[in-house]
C-alpha cells in the first residue's frame, strides 16, 4: 500500500469515490445534521438573548459588541486547535470531543451573572463550536464520493440550520417572560451532548485519514465492510476503482505546508475570502435584533421579525444542492454574493415593515447558500495531511477578524447611522465574490488529492 517514495498507492480514496450512497452515509447525514443543528442554534443564542440583556442589564451596543467579539476570538482559537487536533487524532474523535466541549459550556452560559462573565464563557464556548465545525466539514468532504460531496454538504447544513429558526422561535417564547427568560436559550444549546454519544457508536473514522497515518488495515476493514454490504444489496460486484489518488504518508501535522510554495496562494486567498465572508455574515445576522430595537422597534417585535427572517436559512442552504456540483463552488459564489449585496442594502433602507421582512428573509436565505458553498470549498483545496488545519486556519482568520467586526459595526452605527452598517456588509460580500472568482481553484466533481496537487 506504500511505495518507497512515501506515497500510498491511491486505492483508498478511489474506492470511496466509487461507492453509491449507503446506510453509513445516511447515518453521517443524520448525526452531523443534528450536531450542526445544536451548534448553529448555539452560535446564534447571544444574538437572540442580547435584546433582553440590553433591557434588563442595561448593556450598551458597545458592550454587546464586546461579548460578540469574545465569542469570535474563541472561534479563532477553536478553528486552529480543532483543525490541528482533527489532523492529529482523527476526524471522529475530534468531532466527539469538540461537541462535548461546546455543549457543556453552552450550559455554563445560562448561569452567568455579568457582562464580563458572558465575555469569558462565550469565548470558551466559541472554541468548542468552531473546532466542531472544522472537524465536521473535513469529515463530510472525505466520506462522500467526489461527484456528490457538495450536495450532501448542503443537505447536512440545511437540516442543521433548522437550529436557527428553532432557537429564534424558542427565544421568542422564553426571552420576553422576564429578566431570566434568556437563560433558557443557552440551556437548549447544550442538547448537543446527546448527539456526541452517538458519534462514537455509529460513525467510523475517515479511511482517508487512516491511510495517511499508515493505519491501512483499519481503513481496509471499514471500506471492505461497506463494499460487502453494498454488493450484497445490489447483487453484483462493484466496479474496479479508477482515478487513483496517491497521498503522502504523514504521522505528524505539517502545518508549515500551508505556507509552502505549493499552497501559500490558496491559503492567503481563502483566508481573505473567509475574513470578508464572516465580517459580512455576522455584520448582518448577529446585529439584526439589536439594531431593530435601537431603531425604535420593541423587543417583542424585533424578535418576531428576526424569527421570521431566520426561516430563510434552511431553504437557503438547500438551494446550494442543485447548483454546487453542477456549476461549481467559485462560480456560484460570485453570483450569490452579488445578489446578497443588493438585498442587504434594500433591507437597510427600511421602506416599510414588509420590505424589512422580504429583503431580510432573502438576505438570510442567500447567506446560507453562500455558507454551504464555502463550507464545501474550504476543505477541498488542501491535501488530506493538512486538510483540517488548512480549513481551520483560513476559517479561523475570518473568525478572528470578527473580533474587531463587532466593534466595527457598533462604531459604524454610532457615527454614520443605520443604513451605513448595511452598505459596509454589502461591500464585504462583493469583494468576497470577486476574489474567489478571480483567484480560486475549481473543485466540483474533482478528486480531492488531484485538487491539492
Amino acid at each position: 500500500m506504500q511505495g518507497a517514495d512515501g506515497l500510498s498507492n491511491g486505492t483508498i480514496a478511489a474506492r470511496v469515490n466509487r461507492l453509491p450512497i449507503t446506510r453509513l452515509h445516511s447515518k453521517i447525514i443524520l448525526l452531523l445534521s443534528l450536531i450542526f443543528l445544536f451548534e448553529l442554534g448555539d452560535l446564534n443564542t447571544f444574538g437572540y438573548a442580547a435584546p433582553a440583556l440590553v433591557k434588563y442589564w442595561h448593556l450598551t451596543v458597545g458592550t454587546v459588541g464586546m461579548v460578540v467579539s469574545a465569542s469570535f476570538l474563541g472561534m479563532f482559537v477553536g478553528a486552529l486547535i480543532g483543525g490541528w487536533f482533527a489532523d492529529l487524532v482523527g476526524r471522529r474523535r475530534a468531532l466527539f470531543w469538540s461537541t462535548v466541549f461546546y455543549s457543556l459550556f453552552s450550559l455554563v452560559n445560562a448561569f452567568t451573572t455579568s457582562a464580563a462573565g458572558l465575555e469569558v464563557v462565550r469565548f470558551v464556548t466559541g472554541i468548542g463550536m468552531e473546532a466542531m465545525t472544522v472537524s465536521g466539514l473535513t469529515y463530510v468532504s472525505e466520506m462522500f464520493p467526489k461527484d456528490v460531496r457538495g450536495r450532501y454538504q448542503s443537505l447536512i447544513l440545511g437540516i442543521g440550520l433548522l437550529g436557527i429558526p428553532i432557537m429564534a422561535w424558542f427565544a421568542r417564547l422564553v426571552v420576553p417572560t422576564g429578566p431570566d427568560g434568556w437563560r433558557w436559550v443557552f440551556v437548549l444549546g447544550a442538547a448537543g451532548l446527546i448527539v456526541a454519544i452517538l458519534i462514537l457508536s455509529h460513525l467510523p473514522e475517515s479511511p482517508r485519514w487512516l491511510e495517511i497515518k499508515g493505519r491501512v488495515e483499519q481503513a481496509e476493514r471499514i471500506l471492505k465492510g461497506l463494499e460487502t454490504q453494498i454488493e450484497s444489496h445490489i447483487g453484483r460486484a462493484l466496479p474496479e476503482p479508477k482515478d487513483l489518488e496517491p497521498v503522502t504518508m504523514s504521522e505528524k501535522v505539517p502545518i508549515s505546508e500551508l505556507f509552502s510554495r505549493e499552497f501559500r496562494k490558496r491559503t492567503i486567498v481563502l483566508s481573505v475570502v473567509w475574513i470578508l465572508a464572516i465580517l459580512g455574515f455576522y455584520g448582518f445576522t448577529a446585529w439584526v435584533p439589536t439594531l431593530l430595537v435601537e431603531h425604535g422597534y420593541t423587543v417583542v417585535k424585533s424578535l418576531t421579525f428576526s424569527s421570521i427572517i431566520s426561516i430563510g436559512a434552511v431553504p437557503g442552504a438547500l438551494l446550494a444542492w442543485p447548483i454546487t456540483d453542477r456549476f461549481g463552488r467559485k462560480e456560484s459564489l460570485l453570483v450569490i454574493t452579488i445578489i446578497i449585496a443588493v438585498c442587504v442594502i434594500l433591507y437597510g433602507m427600511m421602506f416599510s415593515e414588509v420590505t424589512v421582512l422580504v429583503f431580510g428573509f432573502l438576505s438570510a436565505m442567500l447567506l446560507q447558500t453562500m455558507t454551504a458553498l464555502l463550507y464545501t470549498y474550504t476543505p477541498e483545496i488542501f491535501p488530506t495531511r493538512i486538510r483540517s488545519i488548512g480549513a481551520g486556519f483560513t476559517n479561523g482568520l475570518g473568525r478572528l477578524a470578527n473580533v474587531a467586526g463587532g466593534l466595527l459595526v457598533a462604531g459604524i452605527y454610532t457615527h454614520f447611522g443605520y443604513l451605513s452598517v448595511f452598505i459596509y456588509v454589502a461591500v464585504a460580500f462583493l469583494l468576497e465574490g470577486i476574489l474567489i472568482s478571480a483567484f480560486g481553484v475549481r473543485t466540483a466533481k474533482r478528486a480531492l488529492e488531484k485538487i491539492a496537487s
